[in-house]
């Protein structure tokens, strides 16, 4: 048992300052996989050293994609490990052997979880989401489906499901993505319309978006140069601006 601080210290170097130098990297699968089993960032923070063992040394876990599931949940969006966590689960779920009712789950999840998020989380997932469709194409019927539900309350996905088997995800329909269409960030909306077209083969580059903070997106608002747009407007007269005022007999705007 080790104190929450010293488990974040530990995993976030041991993928490229420990586990590369070991004789047996494999020695750390059950410090892993318990770390994986912890829940919260410790889980996310976890997931460098397991891809390593996964990827390198055939370490199998069978219940990694359901835990994976698990870990979406309305703070992926804040968290400090942002960036690590969705470059991972983008390369765990870029294998094209996947079934599509485990994408279609997380696809699904992402999107209702990305009710919520912040701008700067949302330009970033979208995108993400655009990539999945193109790599399976078997869950594109979650966007093509006239007859999906109208609200929240009719749609078949079960959100409080755990086994993404189970969620019911393929049945439902991406409305979600569709109500950012009116999104008040005008990125947002215009990233989100892009569902209403077809996807283009090549893929889209996620990793600028990766580490995109709210203050960087401010600062790109604030630096982009607005056109002058002509007005017709009529002066105002009097305090309140209408022209038979009380007010503007007896006040000046001077």
């Amino acid at each position: 048992q080790l104190p929450t601080g010293l488990y974040k210290k530990i995993l976030v170097i041991l993928h490229d300052s420990v586990l590369p130098y070991m004789n047996e990297p494999t020695l750390m699968m059950d410090f892993l996989t318990v770390a994986y089993g912890v829940g919260g960032a410790i889980s996310l923070l976890a997931l460098n050293g397991l891809f390593i063992l996964i990827h390198q040394h055939n370490l199998e876990y069978p219940d990694f994609y359901k835990k994976l599931y698990s870990l979406l949940d309305p703070s992926i969006y804040h968290v400090k490990y942002r960036a690590r966590f969705f470059h991972l689960t983008d390369l765990f779920l870029s294998s094209s052997h996947l079934p599509a009712y485990l994408v279609a789950a997380f696809i699904k999840r992402l999107s209702r979880l990305a009710l919520t998020a912040p701008p700067e989380s949302l330009l970033m997932i979208i995108p993400f989401i655009c990539n999945l469709f193109r790599r399976h194409p078997a869950c594109r019927v979650l966007v093509h489906r006239p007859g999906g539900p109208a609200d929240m309350s009719e749609d078949p996905y079960i959100m409080e499901e755990e086994e993404p088997s189970e969620s019911r995800a393929l049945e439902s329909s991406l409305w979600e993505i569709q109500s950012l269409q009116n999104h008040y960030h005008p990125d947002v909306a215009k990233a989100a319309a892009v569902l209403n077209q077809s996807l283009s083969e090549m893929e889209d580059d996620i990793s600028g978006l990766l580490e995109l903070s709210g203050y960087e997106l401010f600062d790109r608002e604030v630096k982009k140069k607005a056109a002058d747009v002509p007005l017709e407007f009529e002066r105002v007269r009097g305090l309140f601006g209408k022209k038979n005022d009380i007010f503007a007999e007896h006040f000046s705007l001077d």
